[in-house]
């Protein structure tokens, strides 16, 4: 028979018993759960990794064609580019330096007009550059040098025996291009600048002359006299002008011709050049200079 005490200690024991032994059937059944669904991913890659190349091998033994393969994803149809051959019209490239123009050319000029009896005919020199904003339309910065001769009734006035006249003159001239993608187009153009003019009157005098065998004393022109202004001046023309080279018309380099008006707004003058006679100007420098040469 057991004792009261042993009844009371079985009487607190087999509670907690009970707990335990529920307790841990209950883990034991929790992790058996994790780890049947953890495995289960794992199995199934298995399988369907060992089914692709069934799958392959079948569709091979049938002579089926293989799947494609995924295609590579095509750019945007706006992305920035940097160079490219622009359609039809050649290779462009965005830049700075693509956007320059320059240019170099000469030829000829004469007067205009009938009281125009101070200046005759003589040559130009046009160097020139600046900034193309669209194909049709640039600014430049034109530098002009201008060598003509003076009529002889103006020289005999002074008693010079010889004369010139200089211009030159920096000026801001836009040029618009009708036909920008064709090798041959046609352009206006015109400016407004500084000009300065200055007329030279001339004599012979000695100056020593010497070669390789002797030396000696020979004439030569020098300024006697002179006089001169500076002023505004404006002009307005045109030109055509051809591109060279360029499979795909992408060539920069053009051959230019043009002819434009030349207004000089120099003053009438009354002078003594340097203590030579007097000699009367009309007010107003009016030229047609015919330039050709090269934009790039």
């Amino acid at each position: 028979m057991s004792s009261p005490s042993s009844m009371s200690l079985f009487r607190y024991v087999l509670p907690i018993s009970a707990a335990v032994i529920f307790s841990a059937v209950s883990a034991s059944a929790q992790f058996s759960t994790s780890s049947a669904s953890s495995s289960a991913p794992a199995v199934a890659a298995s399988e369907s990794s060992s089914a692709a190349p069934t799958l392959v091998a079948m569709n091979e033994a049938a002579g089926l064609p293989a799947a494609p393969e995924p295609a590579a994803a095509a750019p945007a149809a706006g992305a920035a580019q940097s160079g490219g051959y622009g359609g039809s019209h050649g290779y462009h490239e965005h830049s700075l330096w693509s956007s320059l123009v320059f240019e170099a050319g000469g030829g000829f000029n004469g007067p205009i007009g009938s009281a125009n009896n101070f200046i005759t005919w003589g040559g130009n020199l046009n160097l020139g550059a600046g900034y193309r904003f669209n194909p049709k339309f640039s600014a430049l910065l034109e530098y002009q040098f201008i060598d003509d001769k003076l009529p002889g009734k103006l020289i005999a006035e002074t008693g010079a025996t010889g004369g010139n006249a200089h211009i030159w003159s920096f000026t801001l001239a836009p040029v618009y291009e009708f036909f920008p993608k064709s090798s041959n187009d046609v352009y206006a153009t015109g400016g407004y600048g500084f000009y300065r003019k200055v007329t030279n009157f001339t004599n012979p005098a000695p100056a020593q002359y010497c070669s390789y065998f002797y030396c000696g004393v020979t004439y030569v022109n020098q300024v006697a006299g002179h006089f001169s202004s500076n002023q505004g001046g404006w002009n307005i023309g045109g030109g055509y002008e051809h591109r060279l080279g360029g499979m795909y018309g992408e060539s920069r380099v053009k051959l230019f011709a043009e002819v434009r008006y030349l207004d000089v707004l120099t003053p009438s003058v009354t002078t003594q050049p340097n203590g030579l006679n007097t000699v009367s100007v009309n007010s107003g420098t009016h030229l047609l200079p015919v330039t050709f040469g090269v934009r790039w």
